[in-house]
């Protein structure tokens, strides 16, 4: 259990902290962009796709928590929040939205990698609450075995 008490504490901000960040988001602008930019329009993809948000993989000894597709569709979020194992949220940092170029939500080398690393089948169970840009929250938890890679 000690390499996922590193883990959370090296990729993600602490509850007190994620309770103060969402205190201070602010909601956006909610007119259509036509890409994907605003909740208005990544929410219907982003419940549609629920089982998508997060998922588990073993490599190399390690559990590796993936949030990429919630990534895919970050600019019409405000925040992530990841719970392991019932833990408590925390908040995982996003890259900014790449405003200004064709694909404003890819996922491009200097954003960083959409994953965290704990000790191997470590991870029983992964809670996600989304925050929108428009401040709705969306939330949804998963059993390892429904969100592992083969």
């Amino acid at each position: 259990m000690q390499g996922l008490k590193v883990a959370v504490v090296a990729f993600w901000m602490g509850a007190a902290a994620a309770a103060q960040a969402q205190s201070t988001l602010v909601a956006e602008d909610q007119t259509p962009t036509g890409k994907f930019t605003t909740a208005t329009e990544v929410k219907p993809i982003l419940n549609a796709t629920r089982g998508n948000w997060i998922a588990v993989r073993e490599w190399d000894g390690q559990d590796l928590v993936y949030v990429t597709h919630l990534w895919a569709w970050r600019c019409g979020l405000a925040q992530i929040e990841v719970s392991v194992n019932d833990a408590g949220f925390a908040v995982w940092p996003m890259p900014a939205c790449h405003s200004g170029t064709a694909q404003p939500n890819s996922v491009t080398d200097s954003d960083g990698l959409p994953y965290a690393v704990f000790a191997l089948q470590s991870v029983a169970n992964l809670s996600v609450r989304v925050t929108y840009d428009d401040l709705t929250v969306d939330e949804a938890r998963f059993e390892r075995g429904a969100i592992l890679i083969p």
